[in-house]
């Protein structure tokens, strides 16, 4: 039985550095960055002062008719709408009367909505015994009864981006949300795929969201010495691959693409973007946090894509690398490309956009997945910027800081996350 092939029909995405599909993208190949000191919360106490926040959003600008219904959702929720509505559009699904939307679903890497910090903390200070130094449990329930708000108690699932999605396009069929951390986007648009694949939808809405930039987001990773430091130098902090790389930036925002089996975008003539050609998933089934030290996860996610897309070593034109900027994922994401590469690896053109977005988490997968379409489609590889200082550790092509013209027809576009979890997914131009 030939397989069901699967092709994008629609992008769109809300970034660090901008909302629009081809401003963002010439903002991305001009090298620009998106990092700058945190707003969204007074982050001067905290060991990392700086993030790559969405700027200047308003869901509204967005959503329409539809805002008032949807007015209350989380931020990133909020953010997953908005890039779903542009990817809707771009996709010419707003003229499609006639779409099943029973055959139409939702496959989510979405992340979950922050706490209603304010209240919470009020609640605690409030409820504080300070006679005996210690918290009155009853007096802080009370308290937090009466302030915390029920709305921002819901919006905290990681599913209900998706269950707002379905709501505002009608969609009825499958509706899927999964949170793997950073792999979490590329591993819904690979199952998105799959689904389509094996009949049980014709098209699919997938990508992912997530905003980590609150206290208690950047409280954790600056615990776990995951973000850079470099306060004073923030714009240029996020260094993939270079020497003194010292950790990630906390990015936010939501990447989406509309999804369809090839016959189905066809009948009603929709304009096909690329393929999705192949896709990877394994467990390092190691650590929670620490990536096996010789790459066995990653490899065998590569491989597993690669093969599953039918293509060969040498038909890979570029490789959008997980990239964080931390000392180990770098070097053993370096080790893992080798190791599925060999000898071919220097000669793969590798580049991480996280050097300009930061790190999306969730989103991070969808943004770099549409950064590899528009890089097949412009014939233009996206650079790794503050790429300054080589690493003996780190000896591949990461194209340093100036993006390459070259023509590609197929890539590679990796997430690793932490628990493991890795997933990689094979994109080529269309051809029929």
């Amino acid at each position: 039985m030939t397989r069901r092939r699967v092709v994008v029909t629609g992008m769109g995405w809300i970034t660090p550095l901008g909302h629009d599909l081809e401003g963002t993208w010439q903002r991305v190949i001009k090298g620009e960055s998106g990092i700058a000191p945190t707003t969204i919360f007074d982050g001067g106490t905290f060991p990392t002062q700086f993030a790559a926040e969405v700027k200047g959003f308003e869901a509204s600008d967005f959503l329409g008719g539809d805002y008032e219904a949807h007015k209350d959702v989380s931020r990133q929720a909020g953010f997953a709408l908005a890039a779903a509505r542009l990817a809707w559009k771009h996709a010419g699904l707003g003229k499609a009367a006639s779409l099943d939307k029973s055959r139409v679903g939702i496959y989510l890497g979405g992340g979950e909505g922050p706490m209603d910090f304010d209240n919470f903390t009020a609640a605690a200070v409030e409820g504080w015994n300070y006679a005996e130094d210690d918290l009155d449990t009853k007096r802080w329930a009370d308290v937090a009864y009466e302030r915390l708000r029920k709305i921002v108690e819901a919006e905290q699932d990681p599913n209900m981006a998706a269950a707002h999605m379905a709501t505002m396009f009608g969609v009825e069929g499958p509706n899927f949300n999964t949170l793997t951390a950073c792999a979490a986007s590329t591993q819904a648009i690979g199952e998105a795929t799959n689904i389509i694949r094996r009949g049980d939808a014709d098209a699919m809405i997938s990508g992912g969201c997530h905003s980590m930039i609150h206290p208690f987001g950047v409280t954790g990773f600056n615990r776990l010495t995951a973000l850079s430091t470099r306060n004073d130098t923030c714009v240029t902090a996020s260094r993939p691959f270079d020497r003194t790389r010292d950790g990630f930036v906390l990015g936010e925002g939501a990447g989406m693409l509309i999804l369809e089996e090839l016959q189905h975008a066809r009948s009603r003539g929709a304009e096909i973007h690329a393929e999705i050609r192949g896709y990877g998933s394994t467990a390092d089934a190691f650590r929670i946090t620490d990536i096996h030290e010789d790459g066995r996860g990653g490899i065998a996610a590569m491989r597993t894509a690669i093969e599953d897309a039918g293509v060969k070593l040498e038909d890979i034109g570029y490789i959008s690398a997980h990239g964080t900027g931390t000392q180990e994922n770098d070097k053993i994401e370096t080790k893992a490309i080798k190791g599925v590469f060999g000898d071919r690896a220097k000669n793969v053109a590798i580049s991480s956009v996280k050097s300009m977005m930061g790190h999306l988490i969730a989103a991070a997968g969808a943004c770099e997945l549409i950064t590899c379409i528009l890089a097949i489609r412009d014939g233009v590889l996206p650079p790794t910027m503050n790429y300054e200082n080589p690493d003996t550790a780190c000896d591949l092509d990461y194209i340093p800081n100036q993006a390459r013209k070259t023509a590609v027809t197929t890539c590679l576009s990796n997430s690793f996350g932490f628990g493991g979890q890795n997933d990689t997914l094979v994109v080529s131009a269309f051809n029929d």
